[in-house]
């Protein structure tokens, strides 16, 4: 399991200082980041969260996923990586 959690379903109002917060009760947070929409500046209402060890991140799963956070049950979960190649366009084969 890797350190680096996915967290959803946030408040638009919560800031990346709130979030740190809220995962520092589990342990040590190593990075933390609050992805904005390119075109408007607003935040997108999920986050990632890197805790400093897997028992850390393990912890931060347990004791927040489903919790109520400004109003919304966040969901905490591992972070899966992107998928390689093959990215959206759209477009059709020819």
């Amino acid at each position: 399991m890797n350190n680096k959690l996915f967290v959803g379903n946030l408040s638009f109002k919560l800031s990346d200082r709130d979030l740190q917060d809220l995962f520092a009760q589990y342990g040590t947070v190593v990075s933390c980041s609050v992805p904005t929409d390119r075109d408007t500046g607003r935040k997108r209402g999920f986050a990632f969260v890197e805790m400093a060890s897997q028992a850390e991140a393990e912890a931060a799963i347990k004791g927040l996923n489903g919790k109520d956070v400004e109003g919304r049950q966040i969901a905490v979960s591992v972070s899966q990586p992107k998928p390689k190649g093959g990215g959206g366009g759209g477009g059709r084969g020819r």
